[in-house]
């Protein structure tokens, strides 16, 4: 039971930094809705991905009886670096705006990395989970990073 509890912790770990992963996105999503057609779609995808993981990663404390996380890093003990990159959308500039959402992606990796570092015993299928929702995160880390790396100095 005790490894069941901090299993449990290490997922809500990763459903509040998804949750602040949607914040973010959504509130990317909404600057850049009429001046950005391309990002602003990314940006929803994006948001869109991380309501999948966190369903995911409901399921799985479900399955092991954990109390299932509804907030955010705020309240978390881990991450808090996305909700820094909320604070950091003070205009609709292009490059600042994909600077903020690389640096939420690497605290995303961060976050899936101590995951998976975790002195808690996980089981193959949720080591997979984990590892499925980490790569595919890599892969929209690269996207935004490509976005960024277009943009003029």
């Amino acid at each position: 039971m005790k490894n069941n509890e901090r299993l449990s912790e290490v997922l809500n770990d990763l459903v509040r930094i998804n949750n602040d992963r949607i914040e973010g996105y959504e509130k990317a999503a909404e600057q850049t809705r009429k001046s950005d057609v391309d990002l602003h779609a990314i940006f929803l995808r994006m948001a869109s991905e991380s309501r999948e993981y966190v369903n995911e990663l409901r399921d799985e404390i479900f399955n092991i009886g954990g109390k299932i996380a509804t907030d955010t890093t705020v309240s978390g003990k881990i991450y808090r670096a996305w909700m820094g990159v909320k604070n950091l959308f003070t205009g609709s500039d292009r490059k600042s705006i994909l600077e903020s959402c690389e640096y939420g992606e690497d605290a995303a990796q961060k976050a899936y990395d101590e995951a998976l570092k975790t002195d808690a015993e996980i089981d193959a299928d949720t080591r997979q989970l984990i590892m499925r929702q980490k790569n595919a995160l890599k892969t929209s880390h690269d996207i935004i990073k490509k976005y960024r790396d277009m943009q003029p100095a």
